[in-house]
């Protein structure tokens, strides 16, 4: 699996995802800035977290319209693979990969603390070493992580089985306080209707390793790794 990291002006965790992916495929992931226009002999596309633009006008409103994300959305349209995390995640919506937006934390506030997430389906290649219904530790870190979209497409995404992950309690329970910036359903993360895309807040990059606190993440980049290789 080749892996590359866009790096935009601001971003300040793609050194985290390549220690993330690096420990699953065993190669370095290629570093591609955001003004390259190329993704020859890439697999998975990542936007990682940081404060692309300073987070200024929208979060990710800007990078969306960097020259690389041309070629992102091409690599998406012919079945490649792309990961948004934290700022990731707000850019690929902002460039109409996945629906909806990520608005302000329901209280305003930005959020740096550990949350649970509940695995809806463990079928894909981001999911598959995990089980459906299974719940995992990962650090968020956003101001901007309350998602939020159309009733329609919300209920599309349920219908369609495309929501991936939901803030909950560590035992799985769906609850106002797990859901701590208000996200609409309590939903964390979200997939394209191929399943090749996720959009996803919270950080499990943050947690590969025993040094990192824990390897609650790991099991994500170590199921695409498979996925990709076989």
């Amino acid at each position: 699996m080749q892996a590359a990291i866009v790096v935009f002006p601001g971003i300040n965790r793609e050194r985290d995802m390549a220690i993330a992916l690096e420990l699953a495929t065993g190669h370095k992931p290629r570093m591609v800035w955001h003004k390259e226009t190329t993704l020859d002999g890439i697999d998975l596309v990542v936007l990682p977290g940081g404060f692309s633009y300073g987070d200024y006008l929208r979060c990710g409103a800007m990078a969306a319209h960097s020259p690389i994300m041309a070629e992102v959305k091409r690599h998406a349209a012919r079945g490649g693979y792309v990961m948004g995390v934290c700022n990731g995640f707000q850019i690929i919506t902002e460039a109409g990969l996945l629906p909806g937006a990520l608005l302000r934390n329901a209280g305003l506030r930005f959020l740096s603390m550990d949350c649970h997430l509940r695995v809806e389906r463990a079928d894909t290649a981001f999911t598959g070493h995990y089980q459906q219904g299974q719940t995992f530790r990962v650090p968020m870190a956003h101001g901007d992580g309350n998602y939020t979209a159309s009733t329609e497409d919300l209920d599309r995404l349920e219908g369609e089985g495309l929501v991936a992950f939901r803030y909950a309690e560590p035992s799985g329970a769906l609850t106002t306080a797990a859901n701590r910036n208000g996200s609409a359903r309590n939903i964390a993360g979200i997939f394209s209707p191929n399943l090749r895309v996720l959009g996803l807040m919270p950080h499990p990059e943050d947690l590969v390793d025993p040094l990192m606190g824990g390897t609650d993440g790991k099991p994500l980049f170590d199921g695409l790794a498979a996925a990709l290789a076989a």
